[in-house]
């Protein structure tokens, strides 16, 4: 076995990463990769605690722009991240994985409330922890739930899970075919780029609290078990010292 550099890590999981190549909706294929991915994780003995994103199921920017009150449709869309994270659940269990969700809002009958000493000895067990709900709070994006929950639970590293790009590129490469991929980047020039990474909020919490980040693409198989081993992989976000 191959030895782990981290103890304690936070996954960031798009809801996109769980649709496959449909336009909507949990495409059961890409669910049970990314559960098989993560379980070849678990077996590395780190402690992997997972955010999950909504935006499969339910955008809330888009449902603003068609009328939508704000905050009614930022707390539909952490229902949507319940339902995500309920598939994974499912997935990782059947891999053998025992697995924990617990919800920002409260709802017992799927999910455990979110209780950080209860996460943090649920991830001492071994156990998976998905965080769902984003942080609870209409206006905060999973992102920000993402490094907050990441800092809570004094995880090592932040690892933000993309399904279409390697990294952080200088410019779009969907549409630049020349875009550059950077190998590492300052958390302060990242900022004044306005790169494509997570909301300013989530990345100037990673800033002042010195989390660092990974951007990476966990659709390349053995990404996330290679990272966690100490290869360099994607795009490492830190301080710069």
């Amino acid at each position: 076995m191959s030895q782990a550099k981290y103890s304690r890590i936070l996954l960031k999981l798009s809801g996109e990463s769980l649709k496959g190549s449909a336009q909507s909706g949990i495409d059961p294929h890409s669910v049970n990769y990314l559960a098989k991915q993560i379980t070849e994780a678990n077996h590395l003995g780190v402690e992997i605690a997972i955010v999950i994103g909504g935006g499969n199921i339910w955008r809330g920017g888009e449902a603003e722009a068609q009328g939508m009150d704000r905050s009614t449709a930022d707390y539909a869309g952490m229902l949507a991240t319940v339902v995500n994270a309920l598939a994974l659940q499912d997935a990782l269990e059947k891999s053998g994985v025992i697995t924990r969700t617990q919800s920002a809002l409260q709802m017992q009958a799927v999910a455990e409330p979110y209780i950080r000493r209860r996460a943090i000895r649920h991830l001492e067990k071994g156990r998976v922890v998905i965080f769902s709900a984003g942080t609870g709070n209409p206006y905060m994006t999973t992102d920000t739930a993402s490094s907050l929950r990441a800092l809570e639970i004094g995880a090592e590293i932040l690892l933000m899970a993309k399904n279409d790009v390697d990294g952080v590129y200088d410019s779009d490469p969907h549409i630049n075919p020349k875009a550059v991929l950077f190998e590492s980047l300052d958390y302060m020039d990242a900022l004044n780029r306005r790169l494509a990474i997570m909301d300013s909020t989530a990345l100037s919490l990673c800033m002042d609290n010195k989390l660092p980040i990974v951007v990476f693409n966990i659709f390349k198989k053995g990404n996330l078990s290679a990272i966690l081993t100490g290869d360099a992989v994607g795009t490492t976000i830190t301080g710069g010292d």
